[in-house]
């Protein structure tokens, strides 16, 4: 382990130093801290970078295990390499990107910030989603958007069976396949708004894509207060 002071690199070698010793070192910022930090051989290690309150950079050279990046306010993580269930789990703010792909419940009930994945997701990806901004370069599998409540999933690639069950108020955006749609989710208008949101959200996750590829999902709300007519639906 090495470690800088002030504006200078921190860096923790998981090969050597415990996991737990960057966490409580990443917990423990102060205005004399790093603001970048480097982890190096994360070997696919469970749990890291999490619960970070601080704006500041951690680079994890490597993949890494789950819930990497979990609880995240204000800091920007960037994983090179793929990363395990629950990658940035209840993110609050800042952005969490990870270069290659991403297994379950990506961004699951994030409630701010952005999530960037540069492959694909597996199932349930943007779970329970109260906020947080995901983009998804690749594809993603069953059930994402489960339940999401606020924010926006951007969807490159495909999606799989059942995109957006029971989904709230969240925007979906898809520029591939959609296998099938979940109850009460429906596709919709992309009015000029959408176009703007789906610009903008592309352009802060430096993703080139046309926006005139994309459709536009939703609720069609009518499973917000029980309906014995829709009783098959819930």
């Amino acid at each position: 382990m090495a470690v800088g002071s002030g504006l200078e690199a921190a860096e923790f070698d998981l090969a050597v130093t415990p996991l737990r010793d960057l966490n409580a070192a990443l917990h423990a910022m102060d205005d004399s801290s790093p603001r970048h930090w480097r982890v190096l051989n994360p070997r696919g290690a469970h749990a890291v970078a999490v619960g970070i309150a601080a704006p500041i950079e951690v680079e994890i050279e490597g993949h890494a295990g789950y819930y990497c990046a979990g609880m995240n306010k204000e800091a920007t993580v960037h994983v090179h390499g793929n990363v395990g269930v629950g990658c940035a789990e209840n993110i609050m703010s800042g952005k969490v990107i990870v270069d290659g792909n991403a297994s379950q419940s990506a961004g699951a009930t994030g409630r701010g910030g952005l999530l960037v994945i540069r492959g694909s997701a597996s199932a349930r990806c943007g779970i329970s989603m109260k906020g947080v901004d995901i983009v998804v370069q690749g594809s993603v599998g069953h059930m994402s958007g489960f339940l999401a409540q606020k924010g926006t999933l951007v969807i490159c690639g495909d999606a799989g069976e059942a995109l957006g069950d029971s989904i709230y108020e969240a925007h979906v955006y898809v520029r591939g396949k959609v296998a099938d749609l979940g109850a009460d989710c429906i596709e919709k208008e992309m009015r000029d708004e959408h176009v703007d949101e789906l610009s903008a959200l592309l352009e802060r996750a430096e993703v080139n894509a046309a926006v005139e590829d994309f459709r536009r999902y939703g609720s069609a709300r009518k499973l917000y207060n029980f309906d014995v007519d829709n009783a098959g639906d819930y």
